[in-house]
């Protein structure tokens, strides 16, 4: 099968399977984005993340995590909600925790996506597929194969959905043709910059210290949340989407057609007794299959306590 055919093939059986937006690149190693990463760790900015700091060489350069690797195909699979209302009044939860963990969701698609590719090509693909699960800097593949470009708030904007999607890649020894990378039509907007209440987002944009962002202190960050931040938390207790809110790409996100991403029956009605009241058991039925549990309940209820003294002020 020719590139361009190979190409069209992955695409259109990718949209059949539901993903919005999918885009190839040349499977090479990332020489900007390698310094890029470097200087951000070396600041710091990945807080505890210290498993960032683990297999370098792979996340910058795919033929090292996928021997024999030719293309990176990138794919975006959509999650906004149609009903935002966990999102509205705190404590909140981050849209993309709505519904069941978008890894083992995504993942099914992807090898459902390999499959289908497999019977049509003749033969086996070598390659793997990836949802969030890898050293694989999947917004900088993303922007290189076409499908957005990486914003002032450092999410990739689709200039057609906005940013309310998973990334998910699948890296192979494939050799369809590629697509070229879009310009950043960012202009000089500062929305994101401006509505950051931790401030996280440099002046300048397109630089997030991440262990300044809500999303990492009630996800990621283990031990107690720094006084330095009470009464700046706009009420998020589980990850947040205040500078894709404020995002006017976003007005161009579409509701999401993927029932498990719709969420469980009793969160959209939990108001902030339900969730001051929240037992462990309440937690256990309502996020069982939800990327919240990552925080588990000890973390969830550090993060309700926070903003009931104040850091939500």
């Amino acid at each position: 099968m020719d590139p361009t055919s190979l190409a069209n093939l992955i695409k259109q059986t990718a949209y059949d399977l539901g993903f919005g937006f999918v885009g190839i690149a040349r499977a090479e190693r990332m020489e900007p984005e390698e310094r890029r990463l470097e200087a951000w760790l070396d600041a710091g900015h990945h807080g505890q993340m210290h498993w960032m700091e683990n297999h370098f060489d792979k996340r910058v350069d795919p033929t090292k995590l996928v021997p024999g690797a030719k293309s990176v195909v990138s794919l975006l699979y959509n999650y906004f909600p149609a009903d935002d209302t966990p999102s509205r009044e705190a404590p909140k939860v981050a849209r993309y925790a709505y519904g069941e963990d978008y890894h083992k969701v995504v993942r099914g698609k992807l090898r459902e996506l390999t499959g289908r590719l497999e019977e049509a090509i003749g033969s086996p693909i070598d390659g793997r597929v990836f949802v969030d699960s890898a050293p694989v800097l999947e917004r900088d593949w993303a922007a290189r194969a076409g499908a957005g470009w990486i914003g002032k708030n450092t999410l990739l904007l689709n200039p057609k959905a906005g940013s309310y999607f998973f990334l998910a890649e699948i890296i192979s020894d494939l050799q369809p043709a590629t697509d070229s990378a879009i310009r950043d039509h960012c202009g000089t907007c500062t929305r994101c910059i401006d509505a950051c209440p931790t401030d996280a987002i440099s002046p300048q944009g397109y630089l997030v210290d991440g262990s300044k962002c809500i999303s990492y202190l009630t996800i990621e960050l283990k031990e107690a949340i720094p006084e330095e931040f009470r009464g700046r938390m706009e009420g998020w207790a589980f990850g947040c989407d205040i500078c894709q809110e404020v995002c006017p790409w976003n007005r161009f996100s579409t509701p999401h057609r993927e029932p498990a991403f719709e969420p469980h029956a009793d969160l959209p009605g939990m108001g902030p007794r339900e969730w001051t009241e929240m037992t462990e058991d309440v937690f256990r039925r309502v996020f069982q299959k939800s990327a919240v549990k990552r925080t588990k309940f000890t973390g969830l209820r550090r993060n309700i306590d926070f903003l009931d003294k104040g850091g939500s002020d």
